[in-house]
């Protein structure tokens, strides 16, 4: 079974940074896209930033030149380097996997982020 354990959550003041890893394990197939979404109270879950396995990333424009996301495909590993955090950046981070040959579409458990103005 797979599971998507993140870590490195916690809270920070307003313009400091955070380093979130998310680890995967059960998995016997790479993930071809890794994501980090956030979800603050009472709104939805968005997308902050993606990555394939290649390399390739996107992020939503609240969070560009402000965070980075990379992975190692060795330690089935994705992270997210969080610079210049703001009161609004302050949410549960989930991390996300997706994967063509299971088809399949896996969850972390969430970590929270607050930043204190």
């Amino acid at each position: 079974q797979v599971q998507l354990v993140e870590s490195g959550g916690g809270l920070v003041q307003a313009g400091g940074s955070l380093r979130l890893s998310c680890a995967a394990s059960g998995n016997t197939f790479s993930f071809d896209l890794m994501a980090w979404y956030r979800q603050a109270p009472g709104n939805q879950r968005d997308m902050v930033a993606t990555i394939t396995r290649g390399g390739s990333t996107r992020y939503a424009d609240s969070v560009k030149s402000r965070f980075a996301i990379s992975r190692d495909n060795a330690k089935n590993t994705v992270y997210l380097q969080m610079s210049s955090l703001k009161p609004e950046d302050t949410a549960v981070y989930y991390c996300n996997a997706e994967s063509t040959w299971s088809r399949g579409t896996y969850w972390g458990q969430g970590t929270q982020v607050t930043v204190s103005s």
